[in-house]
């Protein structure tokens, strides 16, 4: 099974791109085809002989940068880096592809290329959140849909109980809707609609859950579910207070020696926590209900989070992940 990797979009470079691409294809024995400038990569390709065997190089000279109109740059740059990815698993050369480049272009290439699956409404960005027990939660949509229906909600519990059950690993997922207070009486409009329609699905529904529960330290839950102009807020959030504790930490660890020396005391536990809540442990977010397997990279994507968005990848082509989420589409939604 060959994965398609967007190594022209990255912003750590072609460097990281094929460091990362070794390393999925030593330990995870990856077939991985690489899209972007052939001569660039051919030359760093001579650093790794071993996994020649298992590296496609596919050329082409035009990317979706930052800057651009995701939608306008998908359709006029047509031999895009990303827009290739998505064709090369159209056309079944790749079984999904990984784009750690501009969000908006990935998901308006998987869906000009790919479509959408039958019966599904709106796709969105399954975001796996680190929880206080080591395991993780997953939050959509993360920024795909920042206007919603109560009835995209309960497609995107239907899609996250999948993922949630198929990647992560849970059991028996429970679901939980985003809100400002856990009494069946609070929330806006589309979410008190959105509560009476989960809690007919026949999945462990446990009602309405607040900021506090994302972490795993409130209500138990496995899976969130918001719009995607809440779930972009919260996860940029989070990403701003992750800095801001480590910043301060380090700020005033460098003030005192006394706490410089304790520092070094607790750099196993202090290193323990950063790796706990490091998005590369996770590869990249998955945008599920498109018709072809799409991880979605953070732009600062280092080679290990490119590792495992392959395998991330792979684990969703070996675990037939979107035949799963069309038939409980069919079934539920």
């Amino acid at each position: 099974m060959w994965v398609a990797v967007d190594a022209m979009s990255a912003e750590q470079g072609y460097e990281t791109v094929m460091a990362g691409t070794a390393m999925a294809v030593r330990e995870l024995g990856a077939k991985v085809i690489l899209v972007g400038d052939e001569n660039v990569m051919a030359r760093l390709l001579q650093s790794y002989p071993d996994i020649r065997p298992n590296v496609r190089l596919v050329h082409t000279d035009q990317v979706v940068t930052m800057q651009e109109h995701p939608a306008m740059a998908v359709k006029t740059k047509k031999n895009a880096s990303v827009n290739i990815c998505a064709r090369l698993v159209r056309d079944s050369e790749a079984v999904g592809f990984f784009s750690p480049g501009n969000t908006g272009a990935t998901m308006a290439a998987a869906l000009s290329n790919l479509g959408r699956l039958p019966g599904v409404k709106r796709p969105a960005i399954a975001t796996p959140i680190p929880r206080e027990d080591g395991r993780a939660n997953v939050l959509l949509d993360a920024g795909a849909n920042v206007d919603c229906k109560s009835e995209y909600l309960v497609q995107f519990a239907i899609m996250g109980e999948v993922y949630a059950r198929e990647i992560l690993g849970v059991i028996n997922p429970k679901i939980g809707l985003l809100s400002n207070g856990e009494e069946e009486i609070k929330g806006n409009e589309q979410t008190l609609e959105a509560f009476q329609k989960l809690k007919k699905l026949p999945y462990d529904f446990v009602g309405n859950v607040e900021g506090r529960d994302l972490f795993g330290t409130g209500k138990p839950v496995d899976v969130i579910v918001c719009d995607g102009f809440i779930g972009n807020i919260v996860l940029k959030s989070l990403e701003g207070l992750a800095k801001t504790i480590f910043n301060i930490l380090r700020t005033n660890i460098k003030a005192s020696p006394l706490a410089t020396a304790g520092a070094l005391m607790l750099k196993p536990a202090f290193m323990a926590v950063k790796n706990r809540m490091d998005y590369a442990s996770y590869g990249g977010a998955p945008l599920l209900g498109v018709a072809g397997i799409t991880v979605i990279g953070h732009g600062s994507s280092n080679a290990w989070a490119i590792r495992n968005a392959i395998r991330v990848t792979l684990e969703f082509a070996k675990n037939d992940v979107l035949f799963r989420i069309q038939e409980n589409i069919r079934r539920y939604g």
